[in-house]
């Protein structure tokens, strides 16, 4: 037995495709932010293509979940480090659990990858399997236990000469274009031939031709004033009681000397750490200077309801909500508000919690017992505006924010708190998530975190303003509003879902022509 085993694993160690595997999912991670090497993308998806190019779907698997878990376990292994630092877990244990949820993610790509290997005719319905294989398992991984959309292929393109194709078919098409560059690599070498890239080439000139026949969002007229603020608070005090004032004052310190010259003042996620019902006096002061002052503030805040016994991760908007307001309107519960909806598991609750919770202090957070949200509420309205908002992981959730876009919307404004993440990889692909959801929805991105990365990116130009990271600062930002809607933002995935649709058909019908024409053949036999 001992010897079976030490043959197998002697012979995993000398197969090359199952290196080649690894190192496709490693180089995955350079593509995205902050490192940003888009093309290594395209590189990746065609070693990946080679390696599960087989017709047996025991090897097709075995590599496609190598793949799969070398990219995850690169791509997100900022997640580590909020276990190692706040779970109080023994070293092999955090490791394992991280080790089970790269397992877990890798699970997805291994299923297209395996799907694709069942179709071993020619190049492009196993290219086409792979499209399709990868838009079902990849809204999958979006949709099953809570869903962890993160690492999407099309992010890799945010900075990228083909973001321009992100208002017509957002991220999710932009990740499917992404499989059909790789596969077509793949083939144009594997088969010596050109077909594969004229395939490509016709696909891409047919968006970009689609793409220059709609109107595009232009900037309008309308500049407003923003200033966002960056704490710093650590995460270690983040949640003591005596840290609750010294917080608050500090954000309140910082905004002072702008109140009068901004026409809106942006704070991050539990900027106010204090429960909104026992932080009444100071809301209302806040309320006031706003006001006096002709603008706007929104920040997070836990709200803890008694009556109910539930706890919402909330922004609220204090000070001017319309443009003719001359003085604040706070009160509790006020309805010009925002609960998030997309709960983190763990980090906002904890799923089991009786038989989890007295296990380790990793799920035992504090604040870790959130109440969800709304899927569907309106824009927030703070000085005449009507707000997008996102709280932290929500914006990787594209369906989920298109839900709440509506023809008014003027901001897309989304507050974090990256601080569990340290000085990781994690928050630059936060900030590069945020900044796709704004160039799918036209729409200038506000971004206010503790602990960055807080700026300002506006879909149109392409421009961005950030505040360092670690730092206590303020960015005074002007914002140039945006006219017009994209065509993801009045039609969302349908499109591409409808294109997947016609793969799948198209390469149903072949299979099925094949069947029979294979029947006749050993008929006349």
């Amino acid at each position: 037995m001992a010897t079976t085993k030490l043959s197998n694993l002697l012979s995993l160690v000398r197969d090359k495709s199952v290196w080649l595997a690894l190192l496709a999912g490693l180089t995955l991670t350079f593509g995205y932010a902050p490192f940003n090497a888009w093309p290594l993308t395209f590189i990746a998806i065609a070693i990946a293509c080679y390696v599960t190019d087989t017709p047996s779907l025991k090897q097709a698997a075995k590599y496609g979940f190598i793949f799969g878990f070398a990219w995850f376990s690169m791509g997100i292994s900022w997640v580590h480090v909020s276990i190692a630092q706040y779970g109080g877990l023994p070293l092999p244990v955090s490791l394992l659990l991280m080790a089970l949820l790269c397992a877990y993610l890798a699970l997805y790509p291994m299923l297209a990858f395996t799907l694709a290997s069942r179709f071993v005719g020619k190049p492009w319905q196993r290219v086409a399997m792979l499209i399709i294989g990868f838009a079902v398992f990849e809204w999958l991984r979006g949709k099953l236990l809570t869903g962890f959309p993160w690492l999407s292929f099309g992010y890799t393109l945010t900075d990228s000469p083909l973001n321009t194709l992100a208002p017509l078919i957002g991220e999710f098409g932009l990740t499917l274009l992404c499989i059909l560059i790789g596969g077509c690599i793949y083939y144009a070498w594997q088969k010596r031939s050109a077909t594969p890239a004229i395939l490509m080439t016709s696909c891409l000139l047919l968006l970009f031709a689609t793409d220059a026949l709609l109107d595009k969002p232009k900037h309008s007229d309308k500049h407003i004033s923003t200033l966002l603020v960056q704490g710093n608070i650590q995460q270690s005090l983040r949640w003591e009681p005596e840290q609750f004032w010294p917080t608050m004052s500090k954000y309140r310190d910082m905004t002072r000397p702008h109140w009068h010259d901004v026409d809106l003042v942006l704070w991050p996620e539990a900027a106010i750490p204090e429960i909104e019902d026992f932080a009444n006096s100071f809301l209302v002061g806040l309320d006031k200077a706003a006001a006096f002052n002709n603008t706007a503030l929104i920040t997070g805040i836990p709200d803890y309801q008694l009556n109910s016994k539930t706890v919402y991760n909330t922004l609220i908007v204090l000070g001017k909500q319309h443009e003719e307001d001359s003085q604040g309107h706070y009160q509790y519960l006020h309805p010009n508000r925002y609960q998030k909806h997309q709960l983190l598991p763990i980090g906002e609750f904890v799923p089991f919690e009786s038989l989890l919770r007295p296990l380790a202090p990793l799920f035992d957070l504090a604040m870790s017992s959130f109440t969800r949200g709304e899927r569907i509420q309106s824009n927030l309205i703070a000085n005449g505006l009507h707000i997008l908002p996102a709280i932290c992981y929500e914006i990787a959730f594209s369906e989920l924010v298109r839900d709440n876009f509506t023809t008014q919307s003027d901001i897309l404004f989304t507050v974090s708190n990256d601080a569990w993440f340290g000085d990781s990889h994690g928050p630059h692909q936060h900030m590069q998530i945020a900044r796709m959801r704004a160039l799918e929805l036209q729409r200038p991105l506000i971004r206010a975190t503790n602990n960055g990365i807080t700026g300002v990116y506006d879909p149109v130009s392409e421009q961005q303003l950030t505040i360092a990271q670690f730092t206590s600062d303020v960015l005074k930002a002007d914002v140039q509003l945006v006219s017009g809607y994209s065509f993801f933002s009045q039609y969302g995935q349908k499109p591409v879902w409808l294109i997947v649709a016609l793969l799948t058909v198209s390469v149903a019908l072949c299979r099925i022509r094949a069947y029979f024409l294979n029947r006749f053949e050993q008929d006349l036999l």
